[in-house]
């Protein structure tokens, strides 16, 4: 008699472990919401080699007569990066915009990172960067130690035509058509003691409502992203933040940013890959603040959420490695990048509310590009990113989704902890999406030794003609990327000749796979 034992959704015989069979049911009536380009922004700032060194390095063969790293904007165009914010990050609450413009640069301490910054790199060499790239310039102004006139008159720099002090100080630089800035930030990360000019809600709320007044004076097409939380350790208290900025500023911004990063300190796989399904519980919980504001205003549209910064980010995290010119060169491995994938599953999933996302940082800086003088190297986050930007589009859909699980501690690695619990977490996580009659698959399986054989079930329609499959994945979960050395990719692997309203398809362990293909109603 063979003896068989159930354990978190395997079957166990004579000790050989089989993953169950999972199921995927889509349903094109049931649908979430317009899947923003935005979700697929990135960040740049001034800190280590992410501007110099990273996306302008004037006098490298690599680069053009303006500086831009040629290289650098190829690896960028390909991650079809939607929207760049800029300056900062930390860096910004000590900024002062006017020393990185005009002939005459004026050199300041950096002292968020501990270095002296130049300033030949500033607001116009990065909108005519973003020009280059088909991206949109997406600007964080300083109000931790900057003023809410900086702020106006920056504003006034970039997006007003003629006629004014600082739209005439833009064409005495070279620069005579406005560049038409349409996304600001109301400061960084100001619910943060660690930020220069740190404010508690309330006295923030006041700086950010009479400066976003005076942006929108010069004009009034702009939308504005005020500061939601990024502290949630153990002292700090994000509700109340989040939900004293929404009560404050409902009617003057558009977007609320949160910030989260997340690592794998105890080197616990299980655990870190869960990480998402915190992100998706902070977004459901400000997504109900905003709901209940919205009620208390009437205000039509709501504000949107934008996660201004998220990745993984623990290695390159304290002492030397957080400070100076190499600051925050992360290196990425194969289970970072599941995280990652996880990440952008959970923009797709709520994309009726999360509007935004920009990844930190686009290049060396705790990114997935990385540089040297003589080349670069795609780290193994840049995949994930790479297939959801060039294929997730249009609408977002609520599928059902039953997979074994296993026990794991949420949030037990953040890079902030509070308190974790233990919870059941499905091995397969997944978003889709439709555009026209394309539809997309993302799946992540999160099981580190096991294929998951799955059905996707369509509720209503065929699956017809060739779906087309595309793998993340590596030797191990420890896999990473180097220059010349690459162990994570994506794979094209074989089509899936789909009929019916079935397809089969078996999921790697440790891996991230993207199917492709086309439905009928």
């Amino acid at each position: 008699m063979k003896r068989i034992i159930f354990i978190f959704g395997f079957v166990v015989i004579f000790g050989v472990t089989i993953a169950q069979n999972a199921r995927i049911k889509i349903d094109l009536d049931r649908t979430i919401g317009q899947i923003d380009p935005n979700l697929y922004g990135n960040f740049v700032e001034h800190l280590g080699r992410c501007v110099y060194g990273g996306i302008y390095e004037p006098g490298s063969p690599l680069s053009d007569a303006n500086g831009y790293r040629k290289d650098v904007l190829e690896a960028v165009k390909g991650l079809n990066v939607s929207l760049v914010r800029y300056p900062g990050g930390n860096f910004v609450s000590n900024y002062n915009w006017l020393d990185g413009v005009g002939p005459v640069r004026k050199p300041r301490m950096d002292y968020a990172w501990q270095r002296l910054e130049t300033n030949l790199f500033g607001t116009n060499e990065f909108a005519e960067w973003c020009k280059l790239v088909g991206t949109e310039p997406f600007m964080c102004v300083n109000l931790g130690t900057g003023t809410i006139q900086e702020a106006q008159a920056w504003v006034e720099y970039s997006n007003a035509n003629s006629g004014s002090y600082y739209s005439a100080l833009r064409k005495e630089h070279g620069f005579e058509k406005p560049h038409n800035i349409k996304y600001w930030a109301l400061g960084n990360e100001m619910d943060g003691p660690w930020q220069m000019g740190h404010l508690n809600a309330e006295d923030y709320v006041k700086k950010a409502r009479e400066a976003s007044k005076l942006m929108r004076l010069v004009d009034p097409s702009i939308k504005i992203i005020a500061a939601g939380s990024s502290n949630y350790g153990r002292d700090a208290d994000p509700y109340h933040w989040n939900r004293s900025i929404l009560e404050g500023l409902y009617p003057n911004i558009d977007y609320i940013a949160l910030h989260m990063y997340v690592g794998n300190r105890e080197n616990n796989y299980y655990d870190f890959v869960t990480a998402p399904m915190t992100m998706e519980t902070r977004t459901q919980t400000v997504r109900n603040m905003i709901n209940e504001q919205q009620l208390r205003t009437n205000k039509r549209t709501p504000v949107y959420i934008a996660w201004t910064e998220y990745n993984v980010w623990y290695r390159a995290r304290e002492g030397a490695d957080a400070v100076g010119i190499n600051a925050l060169e992360e290196r990425y491995n194969l289970e970072d990048a599941l995280v990652v994938a996880g990440f952008l599953n959970v923009f797709v999933r709520n994309a009726d509310i999360i509007k935004m996302a920009n990844m930190a940082q686009l290049v060396n800086v705790i990114a997935p590009i990385f540089t040297n003088e003589s080349g670069l190297f795609l780290q193994t986050i840049y995949y994930p990113l790479q297939l959801f930007a060039q294929n997730v589009k249009g609408t977002s859909l609520d599928v059902l989704v039953d997979s074994p699980v296993y026990k794991s501690n949420l949030s037990a690695n953040e890079s902030n902890i509070r308190p974790s619990q233990q919870s059941e977490v499905p091995y397969l996580d997944v978003s889709a999406s439709i555009d026209g009659n394309e539809i997309v698959i993302c799946v992540v399986n999160r099981n580190k030794d096991n294929a998951i054989t799955t059905d996707i079930i369509s509720q209503e329609g065929s699956f017809t003609g060739n779906f087309e499959v595309y793998e993340v994945n590596g030797p191990d979960i420890k896999s990473m990327n180097d220059f010349d050395v690459t162990n994570v990719k994506t794979t094209k692997k074989a089509n899936i000749n789909a009929k019916g309203q079935k397809i089969q398809y078996a999921f790697a362990p440790h891996s991230f796979t993207m199917l492709k293909g086309k439905i009928n109603k």
